[in-house]
């Protein structure tokens, strides 16, 4: 086991971790399609949600969440600014 420091006083400790290799596949195809700058960073996201589980969202939710996805993949969506302008509305 070794330690680094990464970026403020957090030490890092390296750990070896044995995975399936079909496992190890998912991951490398997933890691940067998700936005991480590396595997590493993935791995470790994914072991603080274990420990931290983010909160569960209803089905609906996540419907509303993909449906708003889309609305602003297709250009419906409009800033906050430009909403409260359109309302007349202060801040």
């Amino acid at each position: 086991m070794s330690t680094d420091a990464e970026g403020g006083d957090d030490r890092m400790e390296k750990i070896n971790v044995r995975v399936p290799e079909s496992l190890l596949a998912e991951i490398d195809e997933e890691w940067q399609r998700r936005g991480y700058a590396s595997k590493s960073e993935a791995i470790r996201d994914a072991l603080r949600d274990w420990v931290n589980p983010p909160a569960d969202l209803s089905e609906e939710t996540l419907d509303d969440l993909e449906e708003s996805r889309e609305q602003r993949e297709r250009g419906e969506t409009v800033s906050g600014e430009d909403a409260r302008e359109r309302l007349g509305l202060d801040d």
